[in-house]
């Protein structure tokens, strides 16, 4: 089958460890495990560091990428591919597709049936494969962690990349004032047009906000606790420019601030996700959508940083 996989690593041109091409049909480690048509796909930046060798060592080399994916199961039914898989030997007991199993990238892929959530009637396999990844640690940042429904306004730090997208739109569609920052005035205004106030990075908010999502790290943790009301969550997924800020401790404990560190999602939170999002009319924020015979493009775009939004594989054309 063709695959889109990591033929070796670079750290410096992550592009040039990409292969495309031949690879075995996938192969069920358990008999609860199924086969996967896959329709389509998304790209992560977890694809761009696996290329890079984070979380990969040579002995696992080729590895097929790709964490996201909505099909066709074995009995026909459309369903989305939830990526965390039981993994004997790691030591958190699982991993994401992609790190120890062969990842989504290809024309079928090996899950745990357990894996597979039904596809709600209107959203697209284009649509939901942008769902797993991003938009579930987006969603599980404002539900579970964040408690945005005690919540009246959120900040969302680093507006343009995938899960930073998701939460504004989101957020958003929940009904909440939202602020959202880039360093960019294009995608200030781009995240305009989604529903929430733009601003800069470090600007002064109009108000003190209920909750944090922050996946920047010490380039804007300082801002984010600046910008918390008493008692609101800090939540925290990842570290993209610094993960060891200056932490103010006095802030935190004199506003009784809340800094809690997720990633991920549950199946039922993607249940749940897709429910919202079915029933809400929410559609992801897509950059562009690519020919799997373009995957390398694809991977171009993302790595060039200029992506807003989700990039999307089409398995069909």
């Amino acid at each position: 089958m063709r695959a889109a996989f990591a033929s070796r690593f670079d750290d410096t041109d992550p592009l040039a460890a990409l292969a495309v091409g031949e690879r075995p049909e996938p192969t069920h480690p358990a008999d609860d495990w199924v086969t996967v048509e896959v329709r389509a796909s998304s790209l992560n930046h977890h694809d761009l560091w696996s290329l890079r060798g984070v979380g990969l060592t040579e002995a696992q080399l080729p590895m097929v990428l790709g964490c996201d994916a909505a099909g066709v199961d074995p009995e026909g039914r459309e369903v989305v591919v939830y990526p965390i898989v039981p993994t004997p030997g790691d030591p958190r007991g699982s991993s994401i597709l992609s790190e120890y199993f062969p990842g989504t990238l290809a024309e079928r892929v090996a899950v745990p049936r357990a894996n597979l959530v039904p596809l709600p009637d209107g959203l697209s396999p284009a649509d939901a494969a942008c769902l797993p990844t991003a938009w579930l640690t987006a969603w599980r940042m404002l539900t579970t962690k964040g408690r945005l429904d005690e919540a009246d306004s959120v900040l969302v730090q680093g507006a343009g990349g995938g899960v930073s997208t998701a939460a504004v739109v989101l957020a958003a569609a929940m009904g909440k004032r939202v602020y959202a920052t880039s360093r960019d005035a294009g995608k200030r205004e781009r995240i305009a047009a989604l529903g929430a106030t733009g601003v800069e990075p470090g600007a002064r908010l109009p108000e003190r906000v209920n909750v944090v999502i922050e996946t920047v790290g010490a380039a804007t943790f300082d801002h984010s606790l600046k910008s918390a009301a008493p008692g609101a969550r800090i939540v925290v997924s990842g570290a993209t420019a610094g993960h060891e800020p200056k932490v103010n401790l006095r802030r935190v404990f004199a506003m009784q601030l809340e800094i809690l560190g997720t990633s991920m999602g549950t199946p039922g939170e993607l249940y749940d996700l897709l429910a919202f999002c079915a029933e809400r009319q929410v559609r992801p924020v897509v950059d562009s959508v690519v020919p799997f015979s373009k995957v390398e493009e694809a991977f171009a775009r993302l790595h060039s940083g200029e992506a807003f939004g989700k990039i999307v594989i089409d398995h069909t054309a």
